[in-house]
């Protein structure tokens, strides 16, 4: 997607949470190109139903709402900033700042998004962007097909699937909340998982920096039960490649359809979030391994995942690899996918030296560049 624009840029604007690095990576990358910082529209203002006021022909990137304890409350309600849960109520208050932002820029004269408020509530449902890339043809996990009520249906579905293991992950979940590697054989039961139980007057679910294991059935069935009156998204266990005893996938951030930047992440256990423990890995050991094509074939199987989301200037793609290196397959496409620090471009995408946020802002300014 190329981003229309006049001769010269119009204003940036960010909604966002101020301070956030995602904010001040951004500014930095106007600043490099002799532009000035965006300003910020905060989502706590939004989320309390104020419509923002835009200058006219601004260009409006929606971020991250970051970590705002108010921003989180008017989200989710009241409650510690930790717990795991309340997705449901989030993506319904998210969708409507979305449309709150969306008729700001209907509303301003020449002003325009970067990045679809459809798409991004899309994005933000694991269910429903499943579907939409399963639908065009992009390789995913096989998925449950139907809601799972609570962790007694979850195992009659993975046995009448003839599955015993499976990803159970919050329908509007991030950052790996409340996500759960689960192997079950009858009544022998392991869990891997972020969250921590604590069982005390009231069952409590917390997200923990420590990925931690279960395997007593009745702590994995209170998690699971916990979790799925707000929606679960169940798919089948990917069995993904290692390299020096770690599993990895790769985060793969798409600006303008064409994937710029990658970053291996590797761990010791199922999760390799980079804020659960996983580590950045060696990416040209990984394309030395796929060999040039099977590099290509990685590429290409992202670029689909975002030709979904052409309204979108980024996304950032999980992709995972098969054990055997041929199969690949889209774990998740995040509309907020970019805050990769110090990391810049592949040398053949044309943002080569420039991080994920740079990337971008060459991507929107091109065309004004080019006339």
């Amino acid at each position: 997607m190329t981003v229309p624009g006049a001769d010269r840029p119009g204003p940036f604007v960010v909604v966002g949470t101020p301070g956030d690095r995602r904010v001040t990576m951004f500014a930095s990358a106007l600043r490099a190109r002799g532009l000035p910082e965006p300003s910020v529209v905060a989502w706590r203002d939004v989320l309390a139903g104020a419509e923002p006021h835009l200058p006219e022909g601004a260009l409006v990137r929606v971020d991250s709402p970051g970590e705002d304890a108010e921003a989180d409350r008017l989200l989710r309600g009241p409650g510690a900033p930790t717990r795991v849960g309340g997705g449901a109520a989030w993506h319904a208050a998210f969708v409507r700042g979305l449309q709150r932002v969306r008729r700001a820029v209907d509303g301003t004269p020449g002003a325009r998004l970067l990045g679809d408020a459809g798409e991004i509530a899309v994005m933000f449902d694991k269910r429903r962007c499943h579907a939409r890339l399963l639908a065009a043809g992009v390789p995913v996990a096989a998925a449950l097909p139907v809601p799972v009520t609570g962790y007694a249906h979850l195992r009659a579905l993975m046995a009448d699937s003839g599955w015993n293991r499976v990803f159970v992950k919050p329908a509007h979940g991030s950052s790996a909340s409340g996500v759960l590697a689960l192997q079950a054989r009858g009544a022998r039961v392991s869990a891997v998982t972020s969250v921590e139980l604590v069982r005390g007057a009231a069952l409590e679910l917390h997200n923990s920096l420590r990925v931690r294991a279960y395997a007593d059935e009745a702590d994995v069935a209170a998690i699971v039960d916990a979790l799925a009156p707000d929606g679960l998204h169940v798919e089948r266990w990917f069995p993904k490649a290692s390299m020096d005893g770690q599993v990895f996938d790769l985060r793969v951030v798409v600006v303008g359809g064409r994937p710029t930047h990658a970053v291996v992440r590797s761990s010791r256990t199922p999760m390799t979030n980079l804020h659960l423990g996983g580590a950045r890995g060696d990416l040209d050991q990984v394309r030395a391994r796929l060999g040039a094509a099977g590099w290509r074939q990685a590429l290409g199987v992202c670029a689909r995942a975002a030709a979904c989301f052409p309204g979108s200037v980024m996304v950032g793609v999980d992709l995972m690899i098969g054990i055997t290196w041929r199969r690949f397959a889209v774990a998740e496409v995040n509309a907020f996918g970019d805050l990769l620090p110090r990391l810049t471009g592949l040398p053949e995408s044309g943002a080569g030296g420039l991080d994920t946020y740079a990337a971008q802002v060459a991507h929107v300014l091109a065309p004004r560049a080019a006339a």
